[in-house]
């Protein structure tokens, strides 16, 4: 590993072979520094990133969009190329299809002879690997605030080509309230959460109403592909199983998240491949996973990824704990949504998708309406379970009618 400064970056990547593939820290860890240098000297070149968020993404002619999972700076970009694939599998797309001739990495400082990927490390390690084995480069920023985690976050300094050291602010996930549907909806899925179980949550305002709404609970535990404050406020309470690493690949919150990740041993970051991996998802103890939507069929299939018929997010891993959730002894699956789109005014509880299916066959469907069971019930009681007690009041007529022409009544 050679230490380096900004000036020496530049001519490193103006060297690069015509339109490189570069994959870069995605979610709230990119590395911003290295990305605006990318921005200056090199013409073209194509950006893959998971869940971009924030401003410093480059945005120009010249430079292409890659990504399985849409994050709001590449969100209907028209240089977007987007990647249908579950988060699971993205790892052997990237050995075998998307090989990358950079990997930029954001990183801690240097401890003893390894760096950190701190918060995010998701598809970092396999696109590592790859870079290595087939000729590509691997260059890091070095950045005081990022913190130390454990497990494959781990990388040695000979893993690494090129570092340079940076004082950057860590992107913080901006605080948003709890609307009071978001709050029926977290209470009810909760209601069914029992003690000792295995928690995968996402983000947004129903993860944090299921948490708030599990402080009476004992022995949980965490096996999830990211978590957020709701964890740390649960560890802080004593809820938490203290025998079992909180296992997650990518992290994202507060700076008082990031500060109690700093060489917390309590926490496992690992790569996709293990945490997305259903079998593994399978073995962890009433495994329960929680995913939201934007609507849901008679037929208990879900669209969570597109809008309008437009690419809004992907598959992410909702399909892989899913699988894993129903395969656990004593594991479920929730799918959890509104059941009205205020904004568009309309119900999210549909008679069938005109949409892309992006998971299905859930144990639970779950709005402030109520909570319908789906998984070993018929496909006929599924429907009536679904319209009767998930589905907004307006247009439960409607969808009974639906369901007949169908022939699921």
């Amino acid at each position: 590993m050679r230490v380096i400064n900004r000036e020496q970056l530049k001519s490193i990547l103006a060297n690069l072979p015509s339109n490189p593939r570069i994959i870069a820290s995605g979610n709230f860890s990119s590395p911003l520094t290295l990305l605006s240098v990318a921005e200056e000297v090199i013409p073209e070149f194509k950006l893959h990133m998971l869940n971009a968020h924030g401003d410093g993404i480059p945005d120009r002619e010249g430079i292409t969009y890659e990504t399985a999972f849409v994050g709001p700076a590449m969100r209907n970009h028209p240089r977007l190329q987007y990647i249908p694939s579950r988060l699971s599998l993205l790892p052997v797309l990237i050995r075998n299809f998307y090989r990358p001739d950079v990997v930029f990495l954001h990183t801690s400082q240097k401890r003893f002879d390894t760096v950190s990927l701190g918060t995010e490390v998701n598809i970092l390690p396999v696109a590592i690997e790859t870079a290595h084995a087939h000729g590509g480069l691997v260059i890091a920023q070095s950045n005081a605030r990022m913190p130390y985690t454990y497990g494959d976050a781990q990388i040695y300094e000979s893993e690494i080509d090129y570092l340079i050291e940076v004082d950057e602010p860590l992107q913080e996930k901006p605080k948003t309230g709890i609307t009071d549907s978001q709050k029926e909806i977290g209470g009810r899925i909760a209601a069914l959460v029992e003690d000792n179980s295995t928690l995968q949550l996402g983000i947004g305002g129903v993860p944090d109403a299921v948490l708030s709404a599990l402080k009476d609970r004992k022995g949980l535990r965490i096996w999830s592909e990211m978590f957020s404050d709701g964890v740390l406020e649960l560890s802080q309470l004593g809820i938490l199983d203290e025998e079992m690493p909180i296992t997650a690949s990518f992290v994202f919150g507060s700076n008082e998240l990031y500060q109690w990740l700093n060489l917390n041993k309590k926490v496992r970051m690992l790569r996709t491949e293990r945490t997305n991996d259903p079998s593994q998802i399978s073995r962890q103890a009433k495994m329960t996973s929680i995913n939201s939507a934007l609507e849901v069929d008679l037929f208990d299939q879900a669209n969570a990824s597109h809008v309008r018929g437009e690419i809004y997010s992907g598959f992410g891993g909702s399909t892989d704990f899913i699988v894993g959730a129903l395969h656990s002894r004593g594991g479920q699956s929730f799918v959890a949504l509104p059941s009205w789109h205020p904004k568009a005014d309309v119900s999210t509880i549909v008679p069938r998708l005109q949409s892309n299916v992006t998971h299905f066959q859930h144990s639970f469907v779950v709005t402030e309406q109520g909570v319908a069971a789906c998984f070993g019930h018929s496909q006929s009681d599924q429907a009536i379970n679904i319209i009767k007690n998930a589905a907004h009041p307006s247009v439960r007529e409607e969808l009974t009618s639906k369901a007949a022409e169908f022939g699921i009544l």
